[in-house]
C-alpha cells in the first residue's frame, strides 16, 4: 500500500526529513549534557565564575553540535570551513528567534518568564534544523 500524495512520508524528501529531525534532536540532547558538564567542570575544578564557565561550555557545545550534525544528522561531505561559518550564522539566527519569542511572550503576552523560556525552545529548534538542512549543511553543486 502506498501513501497518498501530499501526506507525510509520501516522497523521498519527506522520508529523509523525519529521521534527520530525530537525529538533530538527539544531537541537541548530547550537546546539552556536554555543555553542562563543561560548565560544571570549569566552575568546580577551574574556579571560573558563571559567565566564564558558560561561555566555555557554550563554545564546546557549538563545536560538538557542528561535528555531530555535520557527520551524523546531515551526512555533509562538503568543505568544512564554509559549513562551519554557515552553522555559526544559523546558530545566531536561531538564538535571535528564541530571544524574540521569549521577549514577545513576556512583554506582549504577559506570560511567566519560565514558561516564556520554555516556549522559546521549539522556534529555536525548528529554525536551527531548517536552516541547517537547507543552508549550513547543503552540498555544494559540482562545477
Amino acid at each position: 500500500m502506498t501513501t497518498p500524495p501530499g501526506l507525510p512520508g509520501s516522497s523521498p524528501h519527506a522520508q529523509r526529513t523525519l529521521p534527520q529531525f530525530l537525529r538533530f534532536l538527539c544531537v541537541g540532547v548530547v550537546n546539552t549534557f556536554v555543555g553542562l558538564a563543561v560548565i560544571y567542570v570549569c566552575k568546580y575544578f577551574g574556579g571560573l565564575d558563571d559567565l566564564g564557565a558558560n561561555a566555555i561550555g557554550y563554545a564546546v557545545g557549538i563545536c560538538v553540535s557542528f561535528i555531530l550534525n555535520r557527520r551524523w544528522t546531515f551526512s555533509h561531505r562538503g568543505a568544512v570551513a564554509p559549513a562551519a561559518i554557515r552553522f555559526l550564522i544559523v546558530s545566531a539566527i536561531a538564538y535571535a528567534v528564541n530571544l524574540l519569542t521569549v521577549m514577545l511572550c513576556i512583554h506582549s503576552f504577559d506570560l511567566n518568564s519560565y514558561l516564556a523560556q520554555a516556549l522559546g525552545v521549539p522556534p529555536y529548534t525548528l529554525t536551527a534544523f531548517a536552516l541547517s538542512r537547507l543552508w549550513a549543511f547543503r552540498t555544494e553543486p559540482a562545477i
